[in-house]
Order: structure tokens, then C-alpha cells, then sequence
């Protein structure tokens, strides 16, 4: 009869081995020394242990890390939280993105690589999956865990992301607070979730201090800065402009910072400005923005432990988990003159 089941670290202390070396004899790489697999595997046999979706030929101890965009200036922040986690872990990491400014998905030819490299698994950014490819990476024995999906993950994929409604209230609260009426609001993608999120808990906070949101103070962009430099041009075109906005995104912010420098309004004696992410640029910007921070390389290394204890056999305490999302005060925000 097996004994108790236990974690691969008891399993490892056991051995006198690490966690990584029991992680490929599990999985089935070849790269143990004969006597070390033998050892780990009578102790696997004896708990009961088996790899929950371990493939037939052995992994190439690679992960996939899939941006939607590749040249955003957070996905540094990504990488660092996966890098450091795989790499003490013995993993490698192959990086791509996602082809076509507006898809969200990886194409097919993307299925057949990881399958001719023998990827372990897989961390997508603010994408998805259609239900073929989550079929086909199920078959492929290869597990996924999205950050910040793009769309609703499909049932039983573990996801990462973060407070994105509560950001929003507290951007606006902050505000509020600071005396405005006037508050518009510059969002990503409607259709992207994240988004989505942030300018629901903008209304919810306007809602909830009892301020009507005036015609046109909804606007939507793509997370990029031309998009924030295009909106807060229309903001300025209305007949009774807002005096602070709240830009859904830190690169959405710099973009309405340009278009105010251009129509000779300052930032905050003449307009507020809040962001989102809290990327480094937003530190040293002029003035420093006011931002919610996106703890983005958190949100990374929590789905890069998610990813490897799921390549390990092991079963996750969650499959959806939500990181804090702070109010960083900086020089971006005042009272309305």
C-alpha cells in the first residue's frame, strides 16, 4: 500500500536531491543520472506520486512565455518575474508574441512548435485560448497559466491577475477627494477585460459620490500612448472639458500629458492626471505620475510558480488569484484651481 502523498520538496529532501531533479524524473526527462531517477522513483512509487500530465516523451525543460505585446514597455517587468523563477528552477524560457496588432491569440502554427520543441508549459500575457488549442495543449499533456487574460480563461486554466476594479475606485476616490467634479476616464479595449474592470470601478466610485458622468467623459483607447494623446484631445474639444482624468494605463497617461503640453495646459494646475501600472517611466515623467500600481512582475513570478508546481504533478490551492493594486501619490494630481 503507498504511503502518504507528499509534496516533491519532502520527496526531494528525502532523496537528497532538488526539487527540479525530482520535477524531471517525474516528468520523464533524460537528463538524471540512472541511480539519482532510481532512488526519486522508489520514493514517487511508494507515495503514490504520478504526474498529472506528464508527457509520454519527457519535457525539453522549456517554458513558453506568449506577450500579446512584446513591445510594451511592462513586458520587462514580466520577464523578470518569470527569469528568475525558471532559472532556479533548471527551465529555460523561449519568448514570443502574438502576430497581428489586434489578436489575442497565438495562430496554429504556434501549437505545432511547442509540440516539436517539447515545451513543458506555457505562460501567456493578456491573451487567450480558443477551445481547439486548449484541446490540443490538454492532448499534448502541456499546462497553461495566463497573467492578465484577455478574455474569460476557459474551465480549469489557472490564471493571474490583478485588483483592476478596486484600482479603478481608488483612482477616482482619490480625485474625489481632491475636490474634482469634472472626471473623465480614458480606458483600454472594451472588450479586454482588465479594462473593462478599471472603468467599471470609475463609475462605481462617481456613482457612489453621488456625480453624474457627463456625455463624452467615457473614452476608450488601446493601452498605448497615441491613443491617450488622441482622447485627451477630444476631452479638451468638449464644451466644459474635465479638470482630472484617469487614464487607464501609465502609457494612455503620458499620451494625454503630450496633448495638453501641446494646447498650453499643465499638469496638475490645469488638469489631473492619474494612470495604471506604475511602469518606471511613470516615476521619472513631468511631472511624476500619480499611478495604481500593477504589480506586474508578482503577477509574474505567482504564475511562474502556479506553471512549475503544475509541470511538478502537483495540484493548485487556486486557479484564479487577484494581487493588491496600490495608489502610488505623486506630483501628477491637486486640487482644481
Amino acid at each position: 500500500m503507498p504511503e502518504t502523498r507528499a509534496t516533491l520538496s519532502e520527496i526531494a529532501a528525502a532523496a537528497g536531491v532538488s526539487v527540479p531533479t525530482v520535477s524531471k524524473v517525474l516528468n520523464g526527462r533524460p537528463d538524471v543520472a540512472p541511480t539519482t531517477r532510481q532512488k526519486v522513483q522508489d520514493l514517487l512509487d511508494r507515495r503514490g506520486y504520478t504526474a498529472r500530465r506528464a508527457t509520454s516523451s519527457g519535457g525539453a525543460g522549456l517554458i513558453d512565455l506568449v506577450f500579446r505585446d512584446l513591445g510594451s514597455p511592462w513586458a520587462m517587468q514580466i520577464l523578470d518575474g518569470v527569469e528568475e523563477l525558471t532559472y532556479r528552477a533548471g527551465m529555460g524560457v523561449v519568448v514570443s508574441a502574438v502576430h497581428g496588432r489586434h489578436r489575442t491569440r497565438p495562430d496554429r502554427r504556434w501549437i505545432e512548435q511547442l509540440s516539436a520543441r517539447r515545451c513543458d508549459g506555457v505562460l501567456l500575457v493578456l491573451s487567450d485560448l480558443s477551445l481547439s488549442q486548449q484541446s490540443q495543449l490538454d492532448e499534448l499533456g502541456i499546462p497553461v497559466v495566463i497573467i492578465d487574460p484577455a478574455g474569460q480563461p476557459g474551465a480549469g486554466i489557472p490564471s493571474v491577475g490583478a485588483t483592476n476594479w478596486a484600482g479603478g475606485v481608488a483612482a477616482t476616490e482619490h480625485l474625489l477627494g481632491l475636490g474634482h467634479d469634472r472626471i473623465a476616464v480614458i480606458g483600454g479595449q472594451p472588450t479586454v477585460p482588465c479594462s473593462r474592470a478599471r472603468v467599471d470601478g470609475y463609475r462605481a466610485a462617481m456613482n457612489a459620490a453621488g456625480r453624474k458622468i457627463p456625455a463624452g467623459y467615457v473614452r476608450h483607447g488601446d493601452f498605448n500612448a497615441p491613443s491617450g494623446y488622441r482622447e485627451m484631445n477630444a476631452l479638451l474639444d468638449l464644451s466644459r472639458p474635465p479638470t482630472a482624468v484617469f487614464a487607464c494605463a501609465d502609457q494612455m497617461a503620458l499620451g494625454a500629458y503630450e496633448a495638453l503640453y501641446e494646447r498650453g495646459a499643465r499638469v496638475p494646475d490645469d488638469v489631473s492626471i492619474v494612470g495604471f501600472d506604475d511602469l518606471d517611466a511613470a516615476r521619472w515623467s513631468a511631472p511624476p505620475l500619480t499611478t495604481v500600481r500593477q504589480p506586474l512582475t508578482e503577477m509574474a513570478g505567482m504564475a511562474t510558480r502556479m506553471l512549475l508546481a503544475l509541470i511538478a504533478g502537483e495540484e493548485l490551492d487556486s486557479h484564479r488569484i487577484e494581487l493588491a493594486t496600490p495608489l502610488i501619490v505623486r506630483q501628477s494630481t491637486r486640487r482644481p484651481a
